[in-house]
């Protein structure tokens, strides 16, 4: 056995698997072979490999020229390994290992699971399927269960001969077994990593196939939403193209299905040629979704799309390199998006994403975003915002400074030198930077390495500008204060006269950077594009000068970062949230959604921190900026609007109808969801979704019942989750305890449950009462829910920010701590002393400063 309890030997690798399957679906079980060649790579005593939960009734060896011989076994439960134990020791060269196993279907929604439905009659039907990332192949067949461990894989599947089912490659041949089954076989794959088998079968419907230049592109998906396909199929084939033609690279996959799962406990996995996903974010009517559900959807494919070439292809060594593949995933999802729609402006609503991984990173709780991985479980604890959005970010960043053309030629030379293999985060950087000249590596080695940002201060003294920065920090407290970054910054700003504004760029490194130009600027904004990973902060005049000029001179990505970096500079105390208000009275001219929607975020959050006569006082504050922009959209869809315009009309009207609680506008929602329920056509898709939050906000009885039919009858996933989720936004406690005992009794899927207690967690009026149902409940929700999803449902606690629940949660959490997620709870319960402080330190004169202001 190997000293190390998480990572395997090396004397043993394996070259190819096959692997035999027979699915019972009623019995809830498994059974089957794996037949192994590997190579001894030094002289071993005995073969250890991977294996969770499986039962192994045989195992034989087999050396060239000789007869199979049996093996001893012994199982490692804790370790997760079995440990294969022959009669001599082993010298180098190949060998064949056959192990015969069985299994349960696993219900913690990994491994190999089983995921149910209802169809049209009104019947249970029920699906196997897998999700292996991180280290769940183990649970399914004894595997050498690392990523560096690449092999090929063979799978047959013994099935009822009137499902269907999918796996990595092309299927290859079908065989009747005579009784009511079949055998379905699979062609060999690329060499690939365990975490990246798949299999789905059961009762399924497949579309036909569309030829993407050689590649048949598919949907799997449960009978009767074929006619939901076609989005997914014209986003699918877009991205094949695309990433085939900006790696270089032919897709390596010899098919591509995208297989829509009932129960999915992450939005997809980017399984080679075996995508799955959640049937909200594949299976589409257009007409009935919103354009962030369609952009949601988009996002989703193309990241897992570009997964097979960066990930699936070219392969972290270890799970210390997962940040790369999900990072550069998110932004390579952008810029599909962005190519195939760009009228939905994907990189400026890149900020709001962004914000949140600010805010992450603010925390003394923050990580680096790639750190030293040990065991399966710090493995999962890197699925956050840091690994996806931060991580996303920082390639954005070097790739807008090196420019986008020379960026790629690196990432071309990457894929190349690296394609069938494992590479670490460094070799990334080293072809980036043997492509472009730049010192690549050590500007991201202080960006991945360590964890935070700067906050950027800037002065201008004639035609010299001083960029200064410091760790940006909610609370302080830091234990490495003195952290420094290699900052590439590209910042724009205005010569005197009427010339165009200019973009120049500087690599900033220690405390303070000066640069001379040309000129004395007219006005400077130091993230031009919104680019770079940094907040940045302005003196006053500055920035009452860049808020003046906002509207004609800066773009989207600008304004909303004017409004981010201003809020943040409240939740650290460097402002007031009188300031800040002043700031969102002057910049109410705005037209982007975006920009908007960050606008209401920073209305909705001071609306927390008062009560009475100073609330109803924000409320008209509040009104006054949403109602002249929604009178210049109108009530209405208008025949030129674009997708982002519908958006906005749904957003002001939303904010309007909870955040200023405009009684006009609360019956308009009624009247939009009445007539929507009649004919769903005649309605806008936004203002529908808008009014369904509006109603729950403010509904009785009576409109719960309404969403909870809606939900059960709903017509497309999109719609399902609509309703579903807006229950928990309802006030009233009696109704709050009728969506808790429907989690309860399991009526909602497991894979939804715990986001629906975040939101309600996260409720004005709810969330005290939501905590001491989680923390009754607790033990039994740890049972039901994947363990994946359990900080992902306290996140919502950050919005409990009162100091006798700041100390009830700190103080249950610690002596009931998640089994998985330990650094995203620290940080939950940081972010919630963050708005704690915040209440305390702004409630009182913010009510002060608005009953004082009232005409």
């Amino acid at each position: 056995m190997s000293s190390d309890q998480y990572r395997l030997p090396t004397s043993v690798v394996p070259e190819s698997y096959r692997v035999d399957l027979d699915l019972d679906l009623d019995a809830e079980r498994f059974s089957g072979e794996v037949t192994i060649s590997a190579r001894i790579e030094e002289p071993c005593e005995t073969v250890v490999l991977n294996g969770d939960g499986i039962d192994v009734s045989i195992a034989e060896l087999t050396r060239p020229g000789t007869e199979p011989e049996k093996v001893a076994v012994e199982i490692h439960a804790d370790a997760e390994r079995i440990e294969l134990r022959p009669s001599a020791s082993l010298d180098p060269g190949p060998i064949e290992l056959r192990i015969a196993f069985s299994a349960s279907f696993n219900d913690q929604l990994v491994g190999a699971y089983l995921s149910r439905f209802t169809d049209a009659e009104g019947h249970t039907q029920t699906l196997a399927t897998t999700q292996f990332e991180a280290t769940h192949a183990r649970k399914c067949f004894p595997c050498w269960d690392e990523p560096a461990f690449k092999a090929t894989f063979e799978l047959s599947l013994v099935v009822d001969e009137r499902h269907e089912a999918v796996a990595n490659s092309a299927e290859v041949g079908r065989t009747s077994l005579g009784d009511g089954r079949m055998r379905v076989s699979f062609a060999p794959t690329m060499v690939m990593s365990t975490y990246l088998v798949a299999f789905v079968a059961g009762p399924l419907e497949i579309t036909d196939p569309v030829d993407v230049d050689g590649t048949p592109l598919r949907i799997v998906h449960v009978p009767g939403k074929g006619d939901l396909t076609a989005f997914a199929l014209d986003c699918g084939a877009f991205a094949l193209r695309y990433f085939t033609d900006y790696f270089d690279l032919g897709y390596p996959g010899d098919k591509l299905d995208l297989v829509a799962i009932p129960d999915f406990a992450f939005g997809a996995m980017e399984n080679l040629g075996c995508v799955t996903f959640r049937e909200v974010l594949l299976l589409i009517d257009p007409d009935q979704a919103t354009q962030a559900e369609l952009q949601r959807a988009a996002d989703v494919i193309n990241h897992e799309l570009a997964h097979m070439w960066f990930g699936d292809l070219v392969t972290m060594s270890w799970w210390n390199g997962l940040w790369l593949n999900e990072a550069f995933a998110t932004f390579m999802e952008m810029r599909c998006t962005d190519a195939h729609r760009p009228d939905w402006q994907r990189w400026v609503d890149f900020g709001l994403s962004r914000s949140q991984a600010f805010d992450t990173d603010s925390l003394a709780a923050t990580r680096p975003i790639e750190y030293e991985v040990v065991s399966p479980e710090d493995a999962e604890g890197m699925f956050d915002i840091l690994t996806y959005e931060k991580g996303a970010a920082v390639v954005r960043m070097l790739e807008q400074y090196l420019g986008e053309d020379e960026f790629r030629a690196g990432i071309r030379r990457y894929m190349q030198e690296n394609q069938y293999g494992n590479a670490e985060t460094t070799d990334l950087w080293d072809a980036i930077e043997a492509e472009t000249g730049e010192p690549v590596r050590r500007i991201m080695d202080s960006w991945i390495f360590q964890g935070g940002f700067p906050l950027v201060s800037v002065t201008v003294d004639g035609a010299a500008v001083t960029f200064s920065s410091e760790r940006m920090s909610y609370l302080g407290g830091d234990e490495s204060p003195d952290t420094e970054w290699v900052t590439p910054m590209l910042f724009r700003w205005q010569p005197p006269g009427d010339g165009d504004p200019r973009t120049d760029r500087v690599l900033l490194e220690g405390p303070v950077t000066t640069t001379t130009l040309d000129a004395e600027p007219e006005w400077l904004v130091a993230n031009a594009a919104g680019s770079g990973f940094f907040r940045t902060s302005y003196d006053p005049e500055a920035l009452d000068v860049l808020a003046e000029v906002s509207t004609d001179e800066l773009d989207a990505t600008e304004r909303y970062a004017l409004v981010d970096d201003t809020y943040a500079a409240l939740l650290a105390g460097r402002t007031s949230s009188m300031a800040f208000l002043n700031l969102l009275e002057a910049m109410s001219g705005e037209s982007d959604r975006s920009v908007w929607q960050r606008l209401i975020g920073g209305i909705r959050q001071l609306d927390r921190l008062v009560d009475g006569e100073a609330r109803e006082r924000l409320q008209e504050v509040a009104h006054d900026m949403l109602a002249p922009p929604l009178a210049n959209l109108g009530l209405s869809p208008r025949p030129d609007d674009d997708d982002r315009s519908r958006q906005l009309r749904g957003d002001l009207i939303r904010a309007l109808g909870v955040t200023a609680n405009d009684p006009e506008i609360q019956e308009e929602a009624k009247r939009l969801f009445a007539t929507a329920r009649r004919d769903p056509e005649l309605v806008d898709t936004p203002l529908l979704a808008a009014s369904v939050d509006v109603i729950a906000a403010i509904g009785n009885e009576t409109d719960f019942a309404d969403f909870e039919s809606a939900w059960r009858s709903a017509a497309t996933p999109q719609e399902e989750v609509r309703y579903l989720y807006a229950l928990s936004d309802f006030s009233d406690p009696a109704l709050q305890q009728r969506v808790q005992a429907l989690i309860l009794d399991g009526d909602i899927r497991s894979q939804n449950a715990p986001f629906l207690l975040a939101r309600s967690l996260g409720s004005r009026d709810g969330g005290r009462a939501t905590w001491a149902f989680i923390t009754t409940e607790w033990a039994r929700l740890n049972e039901m829910f994947p363990t994946s999803s359990i900080p992902r449902m306290l996140s919502g606690i950050s919005a409990l920010d009162h100091a006798d629940l700041v100390e009830a949660t700190s103080a249950f959490l610690a002596e009931n701590p998640p089994t998985s997620g330990a650094q995203t709870v620290r940080q939950v319960l940081e972010r919630q002393r963050v708005q704690l402080a915040l209440r305390e330190r702004e409630a009182e004169r913010l009510a002060a400063f608005l009953v004082a202001s009232a005409p």
